[in-house]
């Protein structure tokens, strides 16, 4: 991760910045509307726009049949996410394109930090009993200390949802501390599991709670939940990363994870991030997005503006 912005060391927790929030869904889901249907960006910046997304892409497998050569793949697919005759085309082939980061599960770390080496590309696991969080404590945390051993400079952790849905917000707050404290160097992403939240009120309380405990980022979802990343979800958890940058002066990422499969779906986000938060908020130190599928879309859609022509879908193989 980058070293352009500096850590969100929390807070204490502050209740009166949230507790008193509601937030109107019907509002939100108007306001989501308007970007994803009304903001087009075309041809050459279109191009640089896909581009900048491919550097925020947390690159992901989290399956129950990953291996150390599935992960090795991955891994060359990050250090070259777009064909070089592709960048060559464009005239970018001398930027250095990798993705923002390789995620996978704890065990498979080792083996992405190996065929990261020399890369710059962090390695992220996610830890704490992914995806239901509902292991016991003393284990969340080591799963937490054992991915940072193996190498992990991220950890993305998913919090116990029952915290939220009971209001017990200092449990919420005590928990991810603790887990941040476990993290060390390693940066965290809070995930919020926010399908499984209930109300956008709830996903606004639990992400300032996040920040106020000290997260790096928080994220949207484990990508296992019936609902993942939303518009209106984003959108609530980017004015709470606002509302907590104008309390404290400190700015945290956010990452949506999750239901992003196309190249559309990326520009509507990055469109949604450069108009709540700035541009800032287009590199890779304050941006991720959390995926698997999107890069071979993003990939397609760049051979298109080079050649005019769409390859099928097959043509530009994950890893």
């Amino acid at each position: 991760m980058s070293d352009h912005t500096a850590r969100n060391p929390g807070t204490a927790l502050l209740r009166e910045s949230f507790e008193d929030v509601c937030v109107n869904r019907t509002a939100a889901e108007r306001r989501a509307a308007v970007i994803s249907s009304g903001r087009t960006v075309k041809k050459q910046y279109q191009a640089a726009w896909l581009l900048r997304a491919i550097q925020c892409i947390d690159l992901t497998t989290l399956a129950g049949d990953d291996t150390p050569g599935r992960v090795r793949r991955l891994c060359a697919k990050a250090r070259q996410p777009v064909r070089a005759d592709l960048l060559e085309a464009m005239e970018v082939q001398d930027i250095g394109l990798t993705t923002g980061a390789i995620c996978v599960y704890p065990t498979m770390v080792r083996h992405a930090v190996q065929a990261l080496d020399g890369s710059g590309i962090p390695v992220a696991s996610v830890a704490t009993g992914f995806p239901a969080g509902l292991t016991p404590f003393p284990q969340r945390l080591a799963e937490i200390t054992y991915a940072v051993e193996e190498g992990a400079a991220e950890i993305d952790i998913v919090i116990t949802r029952e915290h939220v849905l009971l209001g017990n917000w200092q449990a919420l707050y005590d928990e991810l501390r603790a887990m941040r404290e476990a993290c060390g160097e390693a940066h965290m992403k809070a995930i919020l599991a926010t399908g499984e939240l209930g109300t956008l009120t709830n996903v606004y309380r639990a992400s300032m709670v996040a920040m106020q405990a000290g997260s790096d980022f928080i994220k949207t979802s484990t990508g296992k939940e019936a609902e993942n990343a939303t518009l209106p979800v984003s959108l609530t958890m980017l004015r709470a990363i606002r509302d907590y940058g104008e309390q404290t002066g400190h700015r945290v990422g956010f990452k949506p994870a999750g239901g992003l499969r196309t190249a559309k779906d990326a520009m509507a986000w990055l469109a949604l991030m450069k108009e709540e938060l700035g541009a800032p908020w287009l590199r890779p130190d304050l941006f991720r997005i959390g995926a698997s599928s999107l890069l071979a879309d993003i990939e397609r859609q760049l051979e298109h503006h080079v050649t005019g022509r769409y390859a099928s879908a097959d043509h530009h193989a994950l890893s």
